[in-house]
């Protein structure tokens, strides 16, 4: 069986990610400790709330550190939800600019759209050979919750290492980052714990690349 640890830095629905996880068949230990969340098969980190004070909580753990080198040594990190947009450099919130995790380029910023927040199910549009959807259908729907994310890619394309995968979805007009795949690294805008079968099937995706 798997360990998972869900790192725990006062942000997030951490019993819920618990519950899918240990239903997928994980070992999952919620945590704020370095040595656990370091040393665990896969790293899970949640985001609920502003991102301004999700940045503080981790920073508070020394969360980028964790995350850092985890990646470092290729071992598989998931964000969800807040929990991908503090992987981008930075996030900007009522004018308020904070500086993110840094793993990606961009700018987490306001959807460009008249009714926020986006909440409920929507479909995605992935990219092909996607490990984080396989097993799963164009009309398949995810649930989201948010009124900020990234609205553009600009990672520069490096002919000696794989482009990461991404997926983006549409609210109203506004085009978003929905879920990335970066070697180790994957993130989901939107939340697979609360997203029925589809969301079971995609962690069970994520534990697939854990063994």
């Amino acid at each position: 069986m798997v360990k998972v640890a869900v790192l725990d830095y006062g942000s997030g629905n951490l019993r819920s990610v618990q519950r899918a996880l240990e239903h997928v068949g994980a070992d999952v230990t919620v945590t704020s400790d370095p040595y656990e969340a370091i040393e665990a098969d896969g790293l899970l980190v949640p985001g609920v709330g502003a991102y301004a004070a999700c940045m503080d909580g981790l920073n508070k753990i020394r969360g980028p550190r964790i995350i850092g080198q985890r990646l470092a040594g290729s071992r598989p990190v998931l964000g969800i939800c807040v929990g991908q947009q503090v992987l981008f450099d930075k996030g900007v919130e009522h004018g308020v600019e904070t500086q993110g995790c840094g793993e990606w380029q961009g700018v987490v910023d306001k959807l460009d759209a008249k009714i926020l927040p986006h909440m409920g199910w929507n479909t995605v549009d992935a990219p092909a050979g996607s490990e984080m959807f396989a097993g799963l259908n164009d009309d398949d729907r995810f649930y989201f919750v948010h009124s900020y994310a990234v609205q553009s890619w600009d990672m520069p394309v490096d002919e000696f290492i794989a482009a990461p995968r991404v997926t983006w979805a549409t609210h109203e007009s506004a085009r978003f980052v929905a879920a990335v795949e970066n070697g180790p690294l994957w993130a989901t805008q939107f939340h697979p714990e609360k997203s029925g079968d589809v969301g079971l099937h995609l962690l069970r995706n994520w534990l697939g690349t854990l063994a």
